[in-house]
């Protein structure tokens, strides 16, 4: 890819980036050169999105809290105490340099959603218009814990595949991904390019599932949120958070970081939405000859393909469309609900309203409606 186009950048850095060891203090020198470095990237002409951790880590130090908050009510006061100090640092930060920032705030319902999915993509391109870096975070205060995204790599990957960017950065406290966690294992293997997230297990990286004092991820959360974001065409890094001034440099093609490579980019906004943007309700278990026609020949899934219904859901909502092993190979709205689908599943559409009582469609899930998981859609 041509560094020198303007490209479209979402840069995420985690709190232990941002904050010095067990204090919880803020790293200032480490967000000042954040702030230079994403200041000259958008003065370069590119369009620039930041998501911030550390309004926890934030509040914590503010209130002289010696560990992370356990409930969610404690957590959403503490967050509402640090989210505006963060946002002064950054925003004094970014007017000594002359940059504009604006503060977004999301919950998962924000892009579950339809209309609101479609708002928030228009806000963050009139955003990116003016010439606007957006500092994004989750809406600690007001999320509930069914619709958390739960970390802000989810989040980072969710909002970059929403935009259609070319590059998400989760700027960690790791200079990239090894075999095993460097800081406990001095025979740990770098891995500089993984082709596809599939072959990390090939390779037996082992990745710790905790984050740090103040962070909610870790190693895995990353992971997911590359596989998130190169399902969605974006080309994914994980670098090290400290030197926020390398993100030029792996822009310019210098071996830095881990970079996953991007999957075909799925064909419209609206199946990146159907893809990443829902919450799966239940899962529809396919024979080999549905798997076949969906993932090959690029048709709508049929009753006559189900085996097996799982899960409470009703019409329109998402759905998981599973091999007979349980592998994920596509999402799609479905149709009918649970309950009908249990009836009619196996059997062709032509029986359908005499099972039933009435007409209802002719497919479970429409090729307009359905994403093929982990690879190019074949459906136009």
């Amino acid at each position: 890819m041509d560094a020198t186009q303007p490209l479209t950048l979402v840069i995420k850095i985690g709190t232990s980036s941002l904050t010095q060891g067990a204090t919880g203090q803020l790293a200032l020198s480490t967000i000042a050169s954040l702030v230079e470095t994403l200041s000259q990237l958008r003065h370069q002409g590119h369009r620039v999105i930041l998501v911030s951790s550390g309004a926890v880590g934030v509040g914590c130090a503010r209130l002289g809290l010696g560990d992370r908050p356990r409930t969610l009510s404690m957590k959403q006061a503490v967050a509402a105490v640090g989210q505006g100090r963060l946002m002064r640092i950054y925003d004094d930060m970014f007017t000594t340099l002359g940059q504009p920032i604006a503060q977004v705030l999301l919950t998962r319902t924000d892009l579950v959603q339809r209309s609101r999915y479609v708002n928030i993509y228009r806000t963050f391109r009139q955003l990116l218009e003016l010439g606007v870096i957006p500092v994004v975070n989750e809406n600690d205060t007001v999320a509930v814990e069914e619709l958390k995204f739960g970390d802000n790599d989810t989040l980072s990957a969710q909002v970059a595949s929403l935009v259609g960017a070319d590059w998400l950065f989760l700027l960690t406290d790791v200079d990239q991904l090894y075999s095993a966690d460097p800081r406990s294992n001095p025979d740990a293997q770098p891995i500089y390019v993984v082709d596809n997230v599939e072959q990390l297990e090939a390779l037996q990286v082992k990745v710790g599932d905790r984050g740090s004092q103040w962070g909610t991820g870790g190693m895995v959360t990353k992971i997911e949120a590359a596989r998130i974001a190169t399902t969605a065409g974006v080309r994914t890094v994980i670098t090290e958070g400290k030197r926020p001034q390398n993100l030029p440099k792996i822009l310019s093609g210098e071996a830095l970081g881990t970079q996953f490579v991007p999957q075909p980019r799925p064909s419209n906004a609206r199946k990146r939405w159907i893809a990443h943007g829902l919450i799966p309700a239940g899962k529809l278990y396919l024979d080999e000859g549905a798997v076949n026609a969906l993932c090959t020949a690029g048709k709508s899934l049929l009753a006559a393909g189900i085996t097996e219904v799982e899960g409470e859901f009703e019409r329109q909502d998402a759905v998981q469309l599973c091999d007979r092993t349980g592998r994920e190979v596509a999402r799609g709205l479905v149709n009918y609900s649970h309950g009908d689908l249990a009836k009619i599943r196996g059997h062709h559409s032509d029986e359908i309203p005499a099972i039933l009582g009435y007409r209802g469609a002719e497919t479970v899930v429409h090729r307009d409606n359905l994403v093929i998981s982990g690879s190019s859609d074949p459906a136009p």
